[in-house]
């Protein structure tokens, strides 16, 4: 039972595993999608198809045909991975012996719905870990009993790419920890509840950056954002006539310590040897590439160089390029 491409990795290698076969595939229904809002398929529905394999999409467990449809097949385990519901007690009684969840947190810890992005966005530590736990599903939210972790540190990731190696941890995970499962040789430790922390779902407005804080939090809210729903921000340029909209794919904290003499408030632009810097509450933080307000992706400098009041803080700044803003 999955949705996104978390799921998907998950599923492949479950598929592959020997000691057992998957015999249904459950996923989210198809969603409208882009300016056609055309229905499209999860990840995982796409790769259960390719791999022949029978794919359901109820609404939800509510109705009581889906629920017995669910135990007629009789299944040893049911696998979960960011499926996206909170399943009721009659689902995960439909496992003859476990309904297991692969979850993308070293639980107790950001149980939830974006335990990724959560994580980074509240860990700018340079050796900050997180993982993957394999836990024995209850009907309330990630509170069962754990088999299995794995650490994975976080690095210089953004969301997206964490996802992904978070997802082959934990794909990796639970194939080595299903055989003892089976064979009732590992058992399932109770969570420190008391240790719990919440991962909420992440809204547009979340992308929104607080240039007061200090740039290693500015740089870790960044990539617990990115990809979706992405970092926003408006940046105060001297001379501009309003701020300007930007969205930031990419960046870095500066390598350089804040000039003491530079006057400029958090938010405000500052050229650096290193690039096009943003002021925070402490230190800088590198505008690597960016997507200007109705423009493609650029990088920090060229986006310095193309918009006029950026342009007058660079040093030998020139006069206007032909079609720039």
């Amino acid at each position: 039972m999955g949705t996104p491409g978390f799921a998907a990795a998950v599923l492949e290698k479950l598929a592959q595993w020997r000691g057992g076969r998957v015999i249904a595939v459950y996923t989210q229904p198809d969603r409208p999608r882009g300016r056609g809002m055309r229905l499209v398929p999860s990840p995982v529905k796409t790769l259960a198809q390719s791999l022949g394999l029978e794919v359901r999409q109820p609404v939800n467990f509510r109705s009581e045909d889906d629920r017995r449809a669910l135990a007629e097949l009789h299944p040893d385990i049911i696998v979960a991975a960011a499926y996206g519901l909170l399943l009721p007690k009659a689902v995960l009684d439909a496992a003859r012996i476990a309904p297991l969840n692969v979850h993308a947190s070293l639980l107790p810890l950001y149980r939830g719905a974006a335990p990724i992005q959560r994580c980074i966005m509240e860990n700018c530590s340079p050796d900050a870990v997180t993982g993957v736990s394999i836990m024995h599903m209850e009907p309330s939210l990630d509170t069962g009993p754990v088999y299995a972790t794995r650490t994975v540190p976080i690095g210089c990731c953004h969301a997206g790419e964490l996802t992904e190696a978070l997802a082959r941890a934990g794909a990796e995970l639970l194939v080595e920890t299903l055989p003892g499962i089976l064979a009732g040789t590992v058992t399932a430790i109770p969570q420190d509840h008391a240790k719990a922390t919440h991962a909420a779902k992440l809204l547009k407005e979340h992308g929104r950056i607080d240039w007061s804080l200090t740039a290693a939090q500015v740089d870790a809210h960044i990539r617990g954002v990115t990809p979706a729903p992405g970092a926003r921000a408006r940046l105060e340029c001297k001379g501009a006539p309003e701020p300007l909209e930007v969205r930031i794919l990419r960046g870095h904290v500066s390598s350089a310590e804040r000039p003491s003499s530079c006057g400029l408030a958090p938010g405000q632009a500052i050229p650096l040897n290193e690039g096009l810097g943003i002021v925070c509450g402490e230190g800088v933080y590198i505008l690597d590439t960016v997507r200007p307000n109705g423009r493609k992706d650029m990088s920090g400098l060229d986006f310095a160089n193309g918009y006029k009041p950026l342009r007058a803080l660079l040093p030998d700044a020139q006069q206007s390029p032909e079609g720039a803003v």
